[in-house]
């Protein structure tokens, strides 16, 4: 046993020594195909095995659509890569192809963004999704961008500080740090990988000029890097992504779906009240949250355990009458707090002053309540940060560890003031009546429900004002009100219904089939969300007039 586990390591090294080689060979990984792979089939993670399954089924459907369609479609390009992402994008650039328009899946063949891969194994995996995705001609054609050979072309100035930007975004979302490393191995992996992406999506781009580019996400890696060519190049973007819930899908028109703008479905519907049917099904859904349920078709568990009472939580943690201020946390390099900047420098940054700024307010309670979310990471906890700012905690400040059983909802019920930076626990702290001071720019700031600061001072003043008279500052009812009003809208109308759910894809087709979805009456509802695809601009007036 000894004696094998130490020849495993050295073969496979020697191995991928040797793949290294041949990747540097014309022909090698071609010929290797042809002769080893002849069933077509690719033992690796880089699987689109579903996809090819399905691919006859849902092309005879998509001739039956595209029969009943005239011509006047429009030229559509639509990225993807990692091959969860390729398999998604070829079924929803087949619908569109069906509707009538004109479209082309480029991709590239990786199955991870953050592992180098030997050039070997890069072609072999290419060739497999070129096999594959030929299936689907001519209703999608595809293009893999590393067949671009774009050279050593060197991009304007202005598309290269974006393309810089995505490379830091990659290393925060990546190593989970606000603070990146230029020499780290995962930024040069990603710099290499996103200026060759950029190359080649402006070669292509530049050629074809299609009236329109889809991209999932739009901020981070090769997503990220074909948004900002496409809006460089001033072609109309769709960004696309999918949250928590079956079936729904949020959609961004020339900008970055995850900074989740939800200006103009606010602006529809900030007026109109709840009716007492929504009103019941958002207070269900806190109510879910709060008890650490999972409610109907949302997948996520927002606590780990139940709320056990106010009381039960301020003795447990030693609070005592004095003001107590919840500052919640985000996860460090997640997707929705990237480039989220309003007046810090970054969400440490502000924990960090927060942090100095209370050590000498004794006459207030900090408590600290670390994103439970960190238990699955990796890189640097805000624990972290708060160790190095305060190595020994003083009496009025608390911190709640990620692993810690404590229910956020409790903490809710404790405060008297909210600090938040991008967290939608920020949202249901205004729904429970406590003043809450954003600090990053999400998507429930500016909305009339929460104090939305532009600078230092004003925060600390602000700060000041609130744990001198904490009662003055509690919400009234009609903020209240459009908190829950808010809420409603965001976790309800703000996600469109979409059949395939990008982890469920393959059992969302099972249950909606192309051609099934499109002869039957949830067409309708889904139709108008394709189109949005396509750059048909989201309409949430009409939206609202069809509920």
């Amino acid at each position: 046993m000894p004696e094998n586990n130490k020849k495993k390591p050295s073969k496979t090294i020697a191995k991928n020594i040797i793949k290294t080689v041949l990747g540097q060979v014309p022909f090698t990984a071609e010929i290797y195909w042809l002769t080893r792979h002849r069933d077509k089939s690719l033992n690796s993670r880089f699987s689109l095995k579903k996809l090819n399954d399905n691919l006859p089924s849902i092309c005879a459907q998509v001739n039956e659509m595209r029969s009943n369609k005239q011509e006047g479609g429009k030229k559509v390009f639509i990225f993807a890569t990692l091959h969860y992402w390729i398999e998604h994008a070829a079924v929803t650039g087949l619908v569109l192809s069906g509707m009538g328009n004109d479209v082309t899946l480029g991709y590239l063949p990786y199955h991870d963004w953050q592992n180098e891969i030997n050039r070997f194994d890069q072609r072999r995996q290419n060739l497999y999704a070129q096999d594959v995705l030929n299936k689907a001609e001519p209703l999608l054609k595809s293009i893999s961008l590393l067949d671009l050979h774009a050279g050593y072309k060197v991009l304007p100035d202005l598309l290269q500080e974006k393309i810089e930007e995505v490379t830091r975004f990659d290393s925060m979302y990546t190593l989970q740090v606000e603070t990146v490393d230029k020499s780290s191995e995962i930024y040069k992996l990603r710099c290499k990988r996103n200026v060759k992406a950029a190359r080649a999506a402006f070669e292509w781009l530049s050629n074809n000029k299609p009236d329109l580019v889809i991209v999932p996400n739009g901020t981070i890696q090769e997503f990220g890097v074909i948004y900002e060519v496409a809006r460089f190049m001033n072609i109309e973007t769709v960004t696309y992504e999918f949250g928590d819930q079956r079936q729904r899908i949020w959609i961004a028109q020339n900008s970055k779906v995850m900074h989740q703008d939800t200006q103009d479905m606010w602006e529809a519907y900030k007026e109109v009240e709840l009716t007492r049917t929504e009103k019941g099904k958002i207070r269900e859904l806190f109510e879910a949250r709060r008890k650490a349920s999972v409610w109907k078709n949302f997948s996520r568990l927002w606590q780990q355990v139940p709320a056990k009472g106010v009381e039960i939580a301020r003795s447990e943690l030693g609070l005592d009458e004095r003001p107590v201020v919840l500052l919640a946390t985000n996860v460090l390099g997640d997707s929705l707090t990237l480039g989220r900047e309003v007046f810090s420098n970054s969400m440490e940054e502000w924990l960090e002053r927060t942090l100095q700024y209370f050590v000498g307010k004794t006459e207030a309670q900090l408590v600290i309540r670390i994103h439970p979310g960190e238990v699955l990471i990796h890189g640097q906890s805000m624990v972290d940060v708060i160790n190095r700012v305060l190595p020994s905690l003083p009496e009025h400040i608390h911190v709640i560890g990620p692993e810690e059983k404590v229910n956020t909802y409790d903490l809710i019920a404790a405060a008297d003031l909210g600090l938040v930076y991008t967290t939608t626990v920020g949202l249901e702290m205004a729904m429970s009546g406590v003043p809450v001071i954003v600090v990053g720019e999400t998507h429930y700031r500016n909305r009339g429900f929460t104090l939305d600061l532009e600078g230092w001072v004003k925060y600390y003043k602000t700060i000041n004002a609130i744990l001198e008279d904490p009662t003055f500052y509690k919400l009234g009812k009609e903020q209240i009100d459009l908190a829950w009003a808010y809420a409603y809208r965001f976790f309800f109308d703000f996600p469109l219904p979409f059949p395939y759910h990008l982890v469920n894809l393959w059992e969302d087709y099972r249950s909606h089939p192309v051609g099934e979805i499109t002869k039957s009456s949830s067409w309708s509802e889904y139709e108008p969300i394709f189109r949005y695809l396509v750059g048909e601009k989201i309409d949430w007036e009409a939206i609202k007039q069809k509920k």
